[in-house]
């Protein structure tokens, strides 16, 4: 009762069944909007698929594992296909701070990602020396 007082949305007492538990848990969850489905947002470049909800990343038809900070990057170059992306632009967005001159974690994440996605030599993110990365749109993009 202290519980339901002090601001819960329910209570179940012990013993109860797992089963009541979820049942409760979901009915929750359809209260506050958190279970509705929206619309699958699909971002695709070139041979490369990216489901946003799931998280998920097709290359060439095949799974990509790729760490959290690796997606949000690749998204932001993909969604900028074609564009060059500052250091300071990535950082800001993802890091919410602007880079310092001798921060080298964004490379080494690019570096991943490259390994993870370049095939037979096909650079799909490429540095623009003192400036950022871009993200080729097309395999003849230079």
């Amino acid at each position: 009762m202290a519980g339901l007082k002090a601001g819960a949305d329910d209570y179940l007492s012990k013993p109860f069944e797992p089963d009541e538990l979820l049942a409760r848990v979901e009915a929750v969850l359809r209260r506050s909007g958190a279970l509705r489905a929206g619309p699958i947002e699909i971002v695709e470049v070139g041979d490369i698929r990216m489901n946003i909800q799931s998280r998920e990343v097709e290359h060439l038809g095949q799974q990509v594992e790729l760490t959290s900070i690796e997606f949000d990057i690749l998204e932001l170059l993909m969604r900028s296909a074609g564009r060059v992306v500052s250091r300071d632009e990535v950082s800001s967005i993802l890091h919410q701070r602007e880079t310092t001159p001798y921060e080298r974690s964004l490379d080494v994440h690019i570096s991943h990602l490259r390994r993870k996605l370049d095939r037979a030599g096909d650079t799909l993110i490429r540095a623009v020396r003192g400036v950022g990365y871009m993200f080729r749109a097309s395999s003849r993009q230079v």
